[in-house]
């Protein structure tokens, strides 16, 4: 489910070329803060899907709700405890 919501994610990725000593630059704006800049394309391409990683688990582990993109979502599972009969 994880690797769904971030190939999702990923398609939703925005590319352009900036003048800096690593040309590319790649957001996603469904997830605020997730950047990556590299010298090729493929190397921002790389970069940014890292920073999505760590910022979901960063993100989860923090407590904080994770967008949702074409319709996925992740998340901590939210079961109820089972009655202990004492």
């Amino acid at each position: 489910m994880v690797t769904a919501y971030i190939q999702a994610a990923m398609r939703h990725a925005h590319y352009e070329i900036i003048e800096d000593a690593k040309p590319f630059y790649g957001s996603i704006r469904e997830c605020p803060g997730v950047w990556a800049t590299g010298e090729t394309l493929e190397a921002c391409r790389e970069e940014l899907q890292s920073v999505l990683e760590d910022w979901i688990v960063l993100g989860l582990r923090m407590g904080h709700s994770m967008p949702a993109i074409d319709g996925m979502t992740v998340g901590p599972e939210r079961l109820e405890p089972e009655p202990i009969d004492v």
